[in-house]
């Protein structure tokens, strides 16, 4: 279940990228079925873990282009233990709602782009986790859950706003280009799980429509590829931003 947009990311064989916060690794997969040379960084090392076994399992299962690489690395999002420019994409999907010191995770995903690299970030869009926040304080009140609600407005701002260009001057040094929204069929899940229990996974109402949600992910029929094509823009649960960091001479 991808978010991003690799094509609208710019995405090519070969090129190195970053999936930060990756979490189960399914954008992680998705860029190294592409040809990249993948990153896949998290805090987590259970996860991490498990994301390089499945790394291993695709490489001899051949579903990876020749020469295409992927690797894992634990770290701290403040702190991304990489040099400056060395990718030439970054992923990170539903993450930032989680750090508190947003603005320099965003800082530090910057310096780690490339001039003329793009970055793709996701975060629950602002309707849809509002509904959910005012439904139920237990969906974001857990530990490691939800911290804040982004506007566009807000997160575009801050992004376009972090880190400095190439010759060490403070400035606008991101470009946004665009947005996008996905996971319409999703929202209507949190709403009903948020009014009945987050942890109430035995309501019929749930249960339902997890299973709908299972069908959608596994079998991909017509049907709700096109109801999702149609809720998206309306109710999508992910919200996802394009930027560019320019070239400076």
């Amino acid at each position: 279940m991808l978010t991003v947009d690799f094509d609208r990311l710019g995405l090519q064989p070969g090129e190195r990228v970053l999936d930060m916060g990756a979490g189960g690794g399914r954008h992680a997969f998705e860029m190294y079925r592409r040809g990249a040379d993948v990153v896949a960084f998290d805090m987590d090392a259970d996860e991490l873990a498990n994301v390089l076994e499945v790394f291993g399992a695709m490489k001899e299962q051949g579903e990876v282009p020749a020469g295409a690489a992927a690797d894992i690395k634990q770290g701290d999002a403040l702190q991304l233990p990489f040099a400056d420019g060395e990718f030439d994409r970054i992923v990170a999907a539903e993450v930032l709602e989680h750090i508190h010191a947003d603005v320099d995770a965003i800082t530090e995903l910057v310096r780690v782009l490339r001039p003329g690299g793009t970055l793709a970030i996701s975060v629950p869009r602002w309707l849809p986790e509002v509904i959910n926040w005012k439904l139920s304080d237990d969906y974001h009140n857990a530990p490691g859950g939800h911290i804040r609600i982004y506007t566009d407005h807000e997160l575009i701002d801050k992004v376009t706003k972090a880190g400095k260009f190439n010759d060490g001057t403070p400035g606008d040094a991101m470009v946004f280009e665009g947005k996008d929204y996905a996971h319409g069929l999703h929202a209507p899940y949190w709403w009903i799980k948020c009014a009945v229990g987050v942890t109430n996974d035995d309501n019929f109402f749930a249960r339902t429509y997890h299973k709908l949600l299972v069908w959608e992910i596994m079998k991909q029929p017509k049907t709700l590829e096109y109801a999702g094509k149609v809720l998206d823009p309306l109710i999508g649960k992910s919200m996802v931003l394009y930027f560019r960091k320019p070239d400076v001479a």
